[in-house]
């Protein structure tokens, strides 16, 4: 029989990074609200929001990546085993493991065009589904199967950290880090 500490610990990881992703989203969101109530003048935190800026792309990547490693640890290593609504989440993240470090090595933000709108259904998703999981209805819902019910929680961490709510804190972070990323600077025609 295999040792449960591993999942236990990585399962504690997991959710301690989908803290960590909420607090990146509130503090940008945040920090947003403050320099437009400054009606953007700049401040002393300009180049933070530079450098914030700069790193959105590559943070962003970060997150896809870990959250489909993480995915695929719990499907693969641990045999859990995805419903349907897991998948649906699954398919608004799992390319943008590779889309995203490809924006972020050529430093393009307009890929926000074409990623946001798939996270959006994608938190749409998870949040209906971090609601059954927290909240299981009495009759069942119409995406569970007897194989695969979609209000198994696997992981409950922290009392309310699911699988479901680790895939919304992912999008969430990402859109977020999307809408501020800068993108690559123009070349000047000196330059070319």
């Amino acid at each position: 029989m295999r040792d449960l500490l591993p999942l236990k610990t990585m399962s504690v990881f997991f959710a301690v990074l989908a803290l960590l992703c909420w607090a990146i989203a509130i503090s940008l969101v945040v920090g947003a609200l403050v320099r437009r109530a400054r009606h953007g003048r700049p401040g002393r935190l300009e180049p933070l929001r530079d450098d914030i800026g700069r790193m959105a792309l590559p943070l962003a990547w970060a997150i896809a990546l870990v959250t489909t490693l993480g995915s695929l640890y719990y499907s693969k290593v641990w045999s859990f085993v995805p419903c349907e609504l897991c998948w649906y989440q699954r398919i608004a993240i799992y390319p943008f493991a590779v889309i995203l470090g490809i924006a972020a090595w050529r430093r393009d933000a307009g890929i926000r065009v074409y990623a946001i709108p798939v996270f959006a259904i994608g938190m749409v998703i998870a949040v209906y589904h971090t609601w059954i999981q927290a909240y299981p209805p009495s009759s069942g819902t119409s995406f569970c199967t007897v194989e695969a019910p979609c209000t198994t929680r696997y992981v409950w961490e922290f009392g309310f950290v699911s699988l479901p709510f680790m895939a919304l804190s992912a999008m969430v972070a990402m859109t977020v880090l999307l809408l501020v990323a800068r993108p690559a600077p123009r070349r000047s025609a000196i330059e070319e």
